[in-house]
């Protein structure tokens, strides 16, 4: 009941935002009351998780398709997945209270961003393929026009052109993928196709379509291209929820085919998954590597952690179709793990970003820099945040991924050759992302929050409101409770891959809280609680003996200037000159880069100029061919309308002989 009416209020939340008008203050109430509906069903999810397998509540209604009623059903997956979507949603409401005075279009953006919540909650109450589908859409449609609220931008209409054509591939395969699950009965509801048997040819399409389908939508390499286009066009607070909580619906989706609806995989796609996984995480760390754009770069960083997250589902699916089933949960729970930490370390980044272009107006790393001391609460929250992406113990990210790295070691003991050979080299990928991801936000946090302004706009900047800072600030918070209690989120985790793997697993067995110990209680055991409150007692030691000890008289010296004594801007590190290093290690060869100086002749009194040249291989090998081969049919195609009334005729009479031919064909078989 209360999920029920936290939706409807959503629906009619949007309304409300179309009534809103100029007067802003309506606006901020219906993103306060955006942030009412999302806690309430944050609480709802929190209440079926953990809930005995199959007690669910479930509820059919009478709309939807004429033979079909409309079912939803809330179990352990689909409330640790509401958890994660409402979490996230009601920090960017609270947040949006504060941000939208600060859009030039309030008026497009209040009205879609309910119906952009109420989309994506649907589609994980969905219990059939037509429900799903709707809501699938209904996300997708409402997102488009998000993005496409500053549309006298051109980039941002290419991004929303982008995107939408990526949002109709990605539709059109998970309907397929469903047509073959539903058969030639038409058994679109999911528990009839859980008791369907999918094999051969159909079984193989399947996965792919999901795949195809749901890795569209979450950012997989080289279905990505809409990410850093569309991520930077949106407000912020609605690239928040696109970076940190639609791709994970889009997740969500895998995981419903994969595990609950197919079950039955073989353990090959789990080794294609897991290579696909390695691709997509060290493609987006380097792309993101390259950029300037502040939101651009958290973009692609999405792409690198969907990446992580897919390694562990195609981790889970290897042991599961090799009869690994303690494995698998264990896999699928360091994957799940991943998906809870990135929704909200991800949040958290895109929110600061939001208040950094609302402080400076600029997105552009080598304008900005200097900002910690002008906006304090959002440079520690950045800096929470980017420790916690950047995987370092005792925050959030290491855990999951650290758990991730635990399930790859146990890779090779499976029987199958491939695994033996591709596990290592999935691990040294997965290792090989990590590192750069911590330069990547090194570079990203130095930039932006430390040194001198690079800017104006950056020695201006002002503190944002009051919403905006401490939203980041609770995020921060989680950042840190996520990693100090990991034995708490795994144990909850546990109760949802049971029934997706059918066994009962907690990462904690043999050891207890608060240690983790996933493989054995001898080896490979971790306990974040005891490495905060180590670090936390030590400090306090710290802090009595300096204070009872220490001296009290104060020595002032001039600040560490390395060396550059003028206070000259452009003295700095750059982002191009942090990045250069890394670019010509690692990108020389895949991105085609490549650096020339223009220097000017004697007497020309012009200055000397580096220009680096990057050519990004999957638009231009893929998406720019697939454009012209479109391009060649839209032409082949738009002669037909020219054709004499003799050739129509002709056509059709060639149409109905070759129909023909086919029925014929069949009906001797």
């Amino acid at each position: 009941m209360l999920i029920a009416a936290a939706l409807s209020a959503l629906l009619a939340l949007a309304v409300l935002g179309v009534a809103a008008g100029a007067e802003m203050w309506r606006h901020r109430m219906v993103y306060f009351c955006c942030m009412i509906a999302s806690l309430a069903l944050l609480a709802g999810g929190i209440k079926h998780l953990g809930q005995t397998p199959g007690t669910g509540p479930a509820i059919i209604l009478p709309i939807g398709l004429p033979w079909l009623a409309a079912h939803f059903r809330l179990d352990n997956l689909s409330a640790l997945f509401m958890v994660v979507v409402n979490l996230a949603s009601a920090a960017a409401s609270a947040y949006g209270i504060g941000y939208c005075s600060h859009l030039p279009e309030p008026r497009r953006v209040t009205p879609f961003y309910p119906l952009f919540l109420f989309g994506m909650n649907t589609v994980l109450i969905a219990d059939d393929a037509f429900m799903f589908l709707v809501a699938w859409e209904f996300m997708s449609l409402s997102s488009w026009l998000l993005v496409l609220a500053d549309h006298k931008n051109a980039e941002n209409r290419r991004a929303a052109f982008v995107y939408l054509v990526m949002a109709c591939f990605g539709t059109f395969c998970l309907l397929t993928c469903f047509g073959l699950m539903a058969g030639g009965e038409g058994a679109y509801s999911f528990s009839a196709m859980r008791a369907a048997k999918l094999d051969g040819i159909a079984g193989f399409l399947v996965v792919l379509l999901a795949l195809l389908g749901a890795g569209s939508k979450a950012g997989l390499v080289p279905l990505h291209a809409w990410l850093p286009l569309a991520h930077p066009a949106a407000p912020s607070h609605v690239s928040a929820l696109m970076s940190g909580v639609m791709t994970k619906v889009a997740l969500y989706g895998l995981i419903r085919i994969l595990f609950d609806l197919h079950g039955h995989v073989n353990w090959a796609w789990g080794a294609a998954m897991m290579v696909i996984g390695g691709i997509t995480a060290v493609m987006g760390v380097l792309y993101a590597i390259l950029q300037d754009d502040l939101k651009k770069l958290l973009a692609y960083s999405t792409v690198e952690n969907i990446g992580v997250v897919v390694i562990g589902l195609g981790l889970a699916i290897a042991f599961k179709g090799s009869g690994e089933k303690t494995l698998a949960a264990l896999a699928l729970v360091a994957g799940l793990y991943h998906i809870v930490n990135h929704s909200i370390f991800k949040t958290l980044w895109f929110l600061s970003a939001g208040a950094v272009i609302t402080a400076t107006g600029e997105r552009d790393l080598g304008k900005l820099g200097g900002l910690t001391k002008r906006m304090p609460w959002n440079g520690v929250a950045a800096l929470v945040g980017a420790i916690a992406i950047s995987a370092l113990p005792p925050l959030n990210g290491f855990v999951s991924e650290w758990l991730i790295f635990q399930s790859l070691f146990k890779g090779p003991s499976l029987p199958h050759w491939a695994m033996k050979f591709g596990v290592p080299v999935v691990g040294a990928m997965l290792a090989l992302a990590a590192a750069l991801a911590a330069a990547c936000f090194v570079r990203a946090y130095g930039i932006a929050f430390l040194g001198r302004p690079r800017s104006e706009a950056a020695a201006q900047a002002h503190q944002v409101p009051a919403t905006m800072r401490w939203t980041v600030a609770l995020l921060a918070v989680l950042c840190v409770v996520l990693g100090a209690i990991p034995v708490t989120i795994t144990d909850a985790l546990s109760h949802v891959v049971t029934p997706l793997t059918g066994v009962s697993f907690a990462v904690s067995a043999d050891l207890g809280w608060p240690w983790l110990s996933p493989v054995s209680s001898t080896r490979g055991s971790y306990s974040g609680t005891v490495l905060v409150m180590t670090g936390a007692g030590l400090c306090a030691i710290t802090l009595l003996l300096v204070h009872g000890f220490g001296t009290t008289r104060v020595r002032r010296a001039d600040a560490w200037d390395c060396g550059h004594k003028e206070s000259i801007p452009e003295s700095q590190y750059t982002g191009q000159s942090f990045s250069q290093p890394l670019r010509r290690v690692f990108c020389a060869s895949i991105f085609a880069a490549r650096e020339s100086v223009d220097m000017p002749d004697p007497g020309d009194n012009r200055p000397a100029e580096m220009k680096v040249r990057i050519i990004d291989p999957i638009w231009v090998g893929l998406y720019a061919g697939i454009g012209r081969v479109v391009d060649f049919i839209a032409d082949l195609v738009n002669r037909i309308q020219y054709l004499t009334v003799r050739r129509y005729l002709l056509m059709m009479f060639a149409t109905l002989v070759f129909m023909l031919l086919i029925v014929a064909v069949r009906q001797n078989q």
